[in-house]
């Protein structure tokens, strides 16, 4: 065994692309055939891209990390003739294009319209797509909260206490994919330092329809691709925002490009008093900071080899909210994440129709909780981390109607685990629970996998078709194949494309605190499931875009986790299993003039099956979950769900919008009979239903550009979120998320500066 894995990493180390993206070198010339500068624009309402850039002096220019899709393009300089016409980016492989202005008045221009770009006819599934613009204009966040703000305005994702996404009802099964790199431990806040959204370009979110070199976890995938500008010389941002709760946010950043090398780097902090969603409305004991800082490096070193590093790292540190007595008793837990990550890779074009791809990736990421001697009812302490490795080495080849790519992965994992308490308040627990624990592990995983994929396009239809293998050796070893289909037909005079797709998923455990959970019974194991959808996306008017889905997801082992008390800190477990179905829609105007927006809705109904595997079960009551065989709503199970955002250009430099967002109410978990609760929070949980109430909010948000010149720009941002100031209750003291209110109306203010 020790051998293949050595080839196997061996084999990562000459081959690397951003997975489902595709890069435009754009050459511009003149009559003549010589090199012209140009100003030129490249729009795709599908895929929310929308980018204005000069040539250099030598009329060329690349547009990197492109989502698959078509884009309009238009080039222009005074004296000649504008160009406009359809590219399609469809393939890893650089798509070399060249664009050739006649002098004026020579008419060489082809009548692109926005409906050309609003529905992608090759596309199998849905994905939706949040380009610079969103991320520029994005409504403002609790520290530590940028990226699940961002991906809960999907439909089908719901945020749940202390910013923890579930797409689809999933509640561990999120992968984030950062520059072609897959991540899959929880980061929410409580969990891992978060993410800078100012680094990023681009953030694309799916929910079905995986390519097969996606494994490990698929109940939502987001894919992050951080900047790529290539503009030659100086340039950067610098972000200062302050709101409620004593909100402060930062973020600066800058890059220099000269000849075939770029080089950027970047640092942000912020503070909050207002860090975890807290169990009482006097939000006590809630603080919260973080600090984090980027350097990266890209090399051509010609046309067709590209290397490029990147190194981040980053830190938390917050209190755990107080519940009253608590607080009264002066207890004070804290805990501290860090996280430190760099990336390798290196891009080799063989040819027009061949390109290869590796990647290696190491980062550690450590997590502490210690509590002072009043803590009440328990004194806790924690320390854990891990240590990863990840290398890949993947090969694409376009060749007539087929979109070839396979590849290789190996994942090497190295755990720690320290956590022991002291029960300080005995009557807060069942008899048989002892009063001291302690638990220290140590622990080796490996992981590999193979896959291979095409796409087929023939005429309006088009064939996903894909295969995975997935062997995976931590507390348990088992191994997996996994078919990946899909299907979509295109009626281009209706502007309709009709898509299902198949899914089979073999999804591996939380890595946080599974040995101890692991520790008391049988090891929690992976999870398997079949994922099923059908659609469609519709062009109305040429403006607007409808999509629709509805989906049905059967697994075994279906993975969830149990909190410890207010502390956020959870452990894996697994439920015997659960079915999930329901039905999304998203509505959205990429642009109708000076109005853009969307309006989504999401029904979702989800029944999982006891007994459940792992797990830290301290709470009263609790016994019953480890031998039971009944069947409950999962705790996602919030049947509707809706949100809209609607922006209106009030003036070439000012704008406003209006967002809204609603939920019926997520079930009241299993053990729950009783509670000391406040009556304020008692009036938000319908008892006899067995539900939290709905909540709803209300945000405003306006900006105006203080001064823009081509590329600089100094622009000012001001909303108001929950408006009415609506009393939400999230979760209700349940056994898998506790208590968790949420935010109260709440100010921010922004600034920001590119340059």
């Amino acid at each position: 065994m020790r051998g293949s894995l050595g080839l196997l990493f061996a084999a990562t180390l000459p081959l690397l692309a951003q997975r489902g993206t595709g890069e435009l070198r754009l050459a511009v010339r003149d009559p003549a055939g010589l090199p012209l500068q140009a100003s030129v624009e490249l729009t795709g309402h599908a895929t929310q891209v929308r980018q204005a850039f000069p040539t250099s002096p030598d009329g060329r220019h690349t547009a990197r990390a492109l989502p698959f899709g078509r884009y309009s393009l238009r080039a222009e300089r005074s004296g000649f003739a504008p160009w406009t016409g359809l590219v399609e980016i469809r393939s890893e492989v650089p798509l070399d294009y060249q664009v050739t202005l006649g002098v004026a008045p020579i008419e060489t221009t082809v009548t692109i319209t926005d409906s050309d770009t609003l529905v992608d006819p090759h596309r199998t599934g849905t994905v939706f797509y949040l380009g610079a613009d969103s991320l520029r204009e994005r409504r403002s966040s609790q520290p530590g909260r940028g990226v699940v703000d961002l991906v809960q305005t999907a439909p089908g994702w719901l945020l749940e206490a202390n910013g923890v996404l579930h797409p689809r009802g999933a509640e561990y099964d999120t992968q984030y994919v950062i520059d072609g790199v897959p991540i899959t431990d929880n980061r929410s806040p409580a969990f891992a330092p978060a993410l800078d959204v100012d680094d990023f370009q681009s953030l694309n979110v799916f929910t079905a329809n995986y390519p097969a070199e996606y494994g490990r976890k698929l109940g939502g995938v987001i894919e992050v691709n951080t900047t790529r500008d290539t503009r030659h010389g100086g340039h950067g941002r610098a972000l200062f925002e302050s709101g409620s709760f004593g909100a402060l946010q930062s973020h600066v950043s800058g890059q220099y490009a000269a000849g075939r090398t770029i080089v950027g780097a970047g640092a942000q902090g912020a503070r909050t008093d207002r860090f975890l969603d807290p169990p009482t409305a006097e939000n006590l004991s809630n603080a919260g900071s973080g600090a984090g800082a980027t350097a990266r490096l890209e090399r051509d070193f010609t046309d067709s080899d590209r290397l490029r590093l990147y190194v981040t790292t980053n830190r938390a540190g917050f209190l755990v909210p107080n519940e009253e007595e608590q607080e009264e008793a002066g207890q004070r837990q804290d805990r501290r994440n860090s996280e430190t990550m760099g990336q390798l890779s290196y891009q080799r074009v063989f040819s027009p129709r061949w390109i290869g791809h590796a990647r290696l990736m190491s980062r550690d990421l450590s997590a502490r909780l210690w509590s002072n001697p009043l803590a009440n009812p328990i004194l806790a302490a924690q320390d854990r981390g891990f240590r990863e490795t990840y290398s890949a080495a993947t090969v694409s080849f376009h060749q007539g109607v087929h979109e070839i790519k396979a590849g290789v992965e190996a994942i090497f994992t190295s755990v720690h685990e320290d956590f022991s308490y002291r029960i300080t308040r005995p009557a807060a627990f069942d008899g048989d629970v002892p009063r001291r624990f302690s638990f220290a592990g140590r622990r080796q995983g490996r992981e590999q996998a193979a896959f291979l994929q095409d796409q087929i396009r023939a005429g309006n239809w088009t064939l996903s078709a894909g295969l995975r293998w997935d062997r995976y050796q931590f507390l348990v070893t088992d191994q997996a194949i996994s078919p990946r289909l899909g299907l979509a037909y295109h009626f281009p005079s209706a502007g309709l494309v009709l898509r299902a797709s198949y899914d089979r998923a073999f999804q591996t455990p939380a890595v946080e605190n599974l040995l101890l959970a692991s520790s008391t019974g049988a090891p929690v194991p992976p999870s398997r499931g079949d994922f099923y959808q059908a659609g469609f996306a519709k062009s109305l008017g040429g403006r607007l875009r409808l999509d629709a889905n509805y989906f049905r997801r059967e697994l075994r082992n279906f993975a969830d986790d149990d909190v410890l008390l207010n502390t956020g800190v959870s452990f894996p477990i697994a439920f015997s299993g659960a079915s999930i179905h329901g039905f999304e829609a998203k509505l959205e105007i990429p642009r109708w003039g000076p109005v853009s927006g969307y309006l989504s809705y999401a029904n979702l109904a989800g029944i999982g099956r006891l007994p459940i595997t792992g797990g830290l079960f301290l709470e009263q009551g609790s016994n019953e979950l480890l031998t039971s065989t009944a069947s409950f709503p999962i705790t996602q199970d919030q049947r509707n769900t809706a949100a809209a955002r609607f922006r209106y250009q009030l003036h070439p430099r000012a704008w406003a919008s209006f967002g809204a967002w609603y939920g019926s109410g997520l079930p009241i978990e299993l053990g729950e009979s009783e509670t000391s609760a406040s009556p304020r929070i008692l009036q938000r949980v319908n008892l006899a239903r067995g539900r939290v109430r709905p909540s709803h909010s209300l945000d405003v948000s306006t900006g105006l550009d203080l001064w823009k010149h081509e590329q600089q720009s100094l622009r000012l941002q001001a909303e108001v979120l929950n408006l009415t100031n609506r009393f939400n209750v999230i979760n209700f003291a349940g056994l898998f998320s506790g208590t968790a209110l949420g935010t109260p109306r709440s100010f921010t203010l922004r600034l920001q500066t590119d340059f």
